[in-house]
């Protein structure tokens, strides 16, 4: 077995100097001997997602010290989504992904950590904290903090979707102001993260898909007791895959296993912004994995998930069936994911998965009688996005939309004549500068989405955006188009009056004008100046990549070599 990484801070007489540091924190002669495991959370009060993490980091650390080793406890931030959307605030939030790994790598490589649990909670920090432990490439379990249990007003179940879609109802007479205030009190009745299948549900199951978490964990609630013996039971696990040298996080992310985390993602009509983390955590592996290929998966996976915006059901109903296990099984079964992968216990998916229940036929659906018969995400191609573009189809009336353009250069513009109830049905919403690099930031368009469906127009208008859409979005809604406006992409040559062709079923996107035409226009485009030049966000925007290579900000798969002394 390799020598520990953190003999390189304890071990020699020159390490006096760090050993002192290390008894100044409570550490005796006992402590220093035994490897040392961080232990990452975003625990604060920044957002509710994330305020379950304080009993399971515990739950962690416990399990960790039984195990035979010192844990070590740290922070990183969280830019909570839902406090941030519908204003500058927003353009903050990806970024917090690379902010949020690039701290994980700083603390674990810096202190010279040996293996390491981290916890997710609020959107980002999911794949943020998964793209850490790939990047590092040490003994690793991710734990997703867990979501919050759905809330009830007279005799609805709500999420916190219903709180934005309400604003719309006021907006139009549809809902009265008590109901809305009444909604906004019951939707959110407990810590933890959304409770349907928005993006921080969809990125657990991800996780478990992977095999980079606990088995069967993240649909468990977040203010569940459960969690502390999974947090405890991780703690152990880490410490036996150090004593054994892995799996390590690179053994895991296989190009299979990106895969499965895409199959899981169309199975339960999950959130868009999967297409752009899949790329990511491939990114840290080395694994060439763009939207092309998540987009082939989606494909060809049927969707079974009856779960929210675009069902009825949330993760607690998940949890109520069985789990996660639910799926996976059944995606196993029928071909959609390889259970030959490995998972952080070092067995495949399909022998940890085996034994799960069968779909209940409601909340989870049997692949061979699916709700559709493929994913609930679809990536669409076309003279308007020849790199991409992704919309959520589950729960879509209808997969064709034929529209006249009405183009917006930010979300302001565009939240502002929907406010003003200033558009109409049949119209193509067209947000642009808004994409990794215009935003800068690529920002989620929940506001005005929601908005759109409180208001009753749901989809009888369409949105188009190089943005980002919340895993919450429903409707007509595309998004991720690329390349984006800002750096010349076709979105910048659209015009007031353009028609729009979005066909969801064939996988295509079109603005409806000859090459010629384009042609003419391109010539006679002009970049716009930048919105930041100083700053987090300058600093994003001169580093960021394009949404189908996962919007990332290095090469990825870096080594280090100078740990790997026997």
């Amino acid at each position: 077995m390799k020598k520990w990484r953190s003999r390189v801070t304890t071990d020699g007489l020159d390490r006096a100097p760090h050993r002192a540091f290390m008894r100044a924190m409570g550490l005796d002669d006992e402590a220093l001997a035994k490897p040392m495991i961080g232990v990452v959370s975003m625990k604060g009060e920044q957002t509710p997602c994330n305020m379950t993490h304080d009993f399971q980091v515990a739950a962690a650390k416990e399990g960790v010290a039984e195990a035979g080793g010192t844990p070590r406890e740290f922070s990183t931030i969280s830019v909570s989504d839902g406090i941030s959307m519908n204003h500058e605030g927003m353009k903050f939030s990806l970024l917090s992904r690379e902010l949020i790994a690039d701290s994980i790598e700083a603390v674990v490589h810096g202190l010279a950590y040996d293996a390491l649990i981290g916890f997710g909670g609020c959107d980002k920090t999911l794949p943020a904290v998964m793209m850490g432990m790939i990047r590092c490439n040490l003994p690793s379990i991710f734990i997703y903090g867990g979501s919050a249990l759905p809330g009830y007003f007279k005799g609805r179940t709500l999420t916190v979707l219903d709180s934005y879609e309400a604003v719309g109802g006021v907006m139009t007479g549809e809902v009265d102001p008590a109901t809305l205030d009444g909604i906004e009190r019951a939707c959110l009745p407990t810590i933890g993260a959304c409770a349907g299948q928005f993006t921080a549900n969809t990125m657990a199951m991800v996780s478990e898909a992977m095999g980079l978490t606990m088995p069967n964990v993240s649909m468990v609630p977040g203010v569940y007791a459960e969690r502390a013996q999974i947090a405890r039971q991780a703690g152990r696990l880490v410490m036996t895959m150090l004593a054994r040298g892995g799996p390590l996080p690179r053994d895991i992310v296989t190009r299979k296993a990106l895969e499965n985390g895409a199959a899981i993602v169309a199975a339960t009509g999950g959130s868009t912004n999967a297409a752009l983390h899949l790329p990511a955590l491939a990114n840290e592996a080395g694994i060439a994995f763009t939207i092309d290929d998540v987009g082939a998966v989606f494909a060809r996976t049927p969707l079974i998930g009856n779960l929210r915006p675009g069902g009825k059901y949330t993760a607690k109903d998940v949890y109520d069936i069985g789990g996660t296990a639910v799926v996976i099984r059944a995606l196993v079964e029928s071909g959609h994911i390889d259970g030959d992968c490995l998972t952080i216990t070092g067995r495949t998916i399909a022998e940890e998965y085996g034994n799960a229940n069968a779909p209940d036929g409601e909340v989870v659906y049997a692949p061979t009688s699916p709700i559709m018969p493929d994913g609930g995400v679809a990536v669409l191609k076309g003279n308007l996005c020849p790199d991409g573009a992704v919309i959520k189809i589950a729960g879509l009336k209808a997969l064709v939309f034929e529209g006249t353009a009405r183009v917006f250069e930010d979300e302001e513009a565009c939240v502002e004549a929907v406010r003003q109830r200033n558009y109409r049905a049949g119209e193509i919403l067209v947000i642009r500068n808004e994409g990794p690099v215009g935003g800068p930031g690529m920002r989620e368009m929940l506001g005005v989405t929601a908005l759109i469906y409180g208001q009753g127009m749901g989809e009888k208008v369409a949105l188009i955006t190089d943005g980002r859409f919340s895993g919450a979005t429903r409707g007509m809604c595309v998004g991720y188009v690329a390349p984006e406006s800002f750096i010349g992409g076709p979105l910048a040559l659209v015009r007031d009056g353009d028609r729009i062709r979005i066909d969801a079923a064939r996988k295509k996107m079109d603005v409806l004008l000859d090459d010629d035409e384009l042609a003419r226009r391109r010539k006679a485009w002009t970049p716009r100046a930048p919105r930041h030049r100083a700053g987090a966000l300058a600093k994003y925007a001169r580093l960021v990549g394009q949404a189908p290579g996962g919007a990332v900000t290095h090469a990825g798969a870096a080594e280090w070599p100078w740990f790997d002394s026997e």
